[in-house]
């Protein structure tokens, strides 16, 4: 079983912040929307480069390179030149502590 990995706490990751993390060499971003959190690859499926630095708008964001747009809570791919989306991760909160996993070969 995958290992939940700390990912900053709640007082970091406010409504419209995110964090990303090293998991088993994998940059997962976990997004604040709304006050839920959600995490996703941090890596844009058009040319591979990382989706955090670009802006959220809503519950999406956009790419820095190129201006793809993702869904924060599906991971799917809105806009082109992204057609693919991004995987998606479980986020756990105890203690004050943010966690996610990359359960993808679990």
């Amino acid at each position: 079983m995958a290992e939940w990995v700390e990912a900053g706490t709640t007082e970091e990751l406010t409504p419209g912040s995110y964090a990303s993390v090293d998991v088993d060499d994998v940059q997962i971003a976990v997004f604040n929307c709304d006050g839920n959190l959600y995490a996703i690859e941090d890596v844009c499926t058009h040319d591979y480069g990382q989706l955090t630095g670009g802006d959220m708008e809503g519950c999406q964001v956009v790419c820095p390179r190129h201006g793809a747009k993702f869904d924060i809570k599906s991971g799917e791919a809105l806009t082109a030149p992204a057609y693919e989306p991004v995987d998606t991760f479980p986020v756990k909160v105890e203690d004050g502590k943010v966690y996610v996993q990359d359960d993808r070969w679990d």
